[in-house]
């Protein structure tokens, strides 16, 4: 669709095209509401993450400060987020290949059976249907970020192929990379109960890891990582609505 359709509509133009125009529309505002919804979550994720890194400090503080910033930093155009989102990318890739270079030298001094294997994906005692899938539908909604490439069509070059590239690349690079980072969390951790924060439970993992360094590395990343990327849910993203 990316290919036969290059929109800045995405799955609002894909649907009224190729199904019926008031299913597109229907499609078109559920899509506003995700990316509504997306940079909220952005937004408390990174407060969250931002009390690790400075404890102490007020939580309204962050979120009012993210809010304005991430706002800010988005209405200064596309072309300027996308520089801002390269640097990012760089600086969490790094952060992420420290993370796993930490977790392989902390879990060689631990012993691991079969079972500690193999409990990350399948634990009896303590499997649950409806929190999995509590789990799972929190997945999809932060997951689902990879398909706003689309909706970018109409500002990259050779939008036919570079979209297409771009989307799927981007589900199975950050697919696999987060498959790796959690399970190689659920090794480091062993009970998932105890986080100091549930809500940033990642953070304290990596801090386990690798220290102190390894813990401010993460929870800075987590607080600058979603700057552009949320607010452009906003900013641009509606445009195939309207």
């Amino acid at each position: 669709m990316a290919r036969a359709y290059p929109s800045a509509g995405s799955a609002f133009t894909y649907v009224g095209q190729e199904i019926n125009p008031a299913m597109g529309y229907i499609t078109g505002w559920s899509m506003v509401m995700d990316y509504m919804i997306n940079p909220i979550i952005c937004t408390i994720w990174c407060s969250k993450a931002a009390m690790n890194f400075l404890p102490g400090t007020p939580y309204s503080m962050w979120i009012v400060f993210f809010a304005v910033a991430f706002t800010v930093m988005n209405l200064r155009g596309i072309k300027s987020s996308a520089r801002t989102n390269e640097v990012l990318a760089v600086a969490m890739f790094i952060v992420v290949i420290l993370f796993l270079i930490s977790a392989v030298r902390y879990l060689t001094g631990v012993h691991l059976g079969r079972a500690e294997l193999i409990r990350p994906f399948y634990d009896p005692a303590t499997f649950s249907l409806p929190v999995v899938l509590t789990g799972a539908s929190i997945a999809s909604l932060t997951y689902i970020g990879f398909d706003g490439i689309s909706t970018l069509s109409e500002e990259v070059e050779n939008p036919r192929r570079n979209v297409l590239l771009a989307t799927v690349l981007t589900c199975l690079i950050t697919g696999v990379l987060a498959s790796i980072e959690v399970y190689a969390a659920q090794l480091i951790w062993g009970d998932w109960k105890g986080f100091p924060d549930v809500d940033t439970a990642f953070v304290h993992v990596a801090g386990k890891a690798g220290g102190n360094v390894m813990f401010s590395s993460v929870a800075f990343a987590s607080a600058t990582g979603g700057a552009t990327a949320s607010g452009a849910g906003v900013v641009f993203r509606p445009v195939g609505v309207t």
